[in-house]
């Protein structure tokens, strides 16, 4: 049984701004402005085409990222991303 899918904003509704090794987010529903460290920016990325489950989305991320850490560094991304109110469940 696949997990819950998640969704991220659109990209209009964040600006994103590199900062070194990080990337700036402002939230324009929320007005706040996040700092984000990988792999967070690269799951709003891959989000921002379609809504998927961890599994999709890993694939996604593995696919156009070189990003360290597998399902063991999505899953607590995705939990802050969605505490952060940058990604919710579909």
């Amino acid at each position: 049984m696949a997990g819950p899918r998640y969704i991220a904003d659109s990209a209009d509704e964040l600006k994103a701004v590199p900062l070194g090794g990080l990337v700036a987010i402002f939230h324009r529903p929320s007005g706040i402005t996040h700092l984000l460290a990988p792999p967070a920016p690269q799951i709003l990325e891959a989000l921002a085409s379609a809504p998927a489950d961890e599994e999709v989305l890993l694939a996604r991320i593995e696919e156009r990222f070189d990003v360290e850490g597998g399902a063991e560094a999505l899953v607590p991304r995705l939990a802050e991303l969605e505490a952060a109110g940058l990604v919710r469940r579909a």
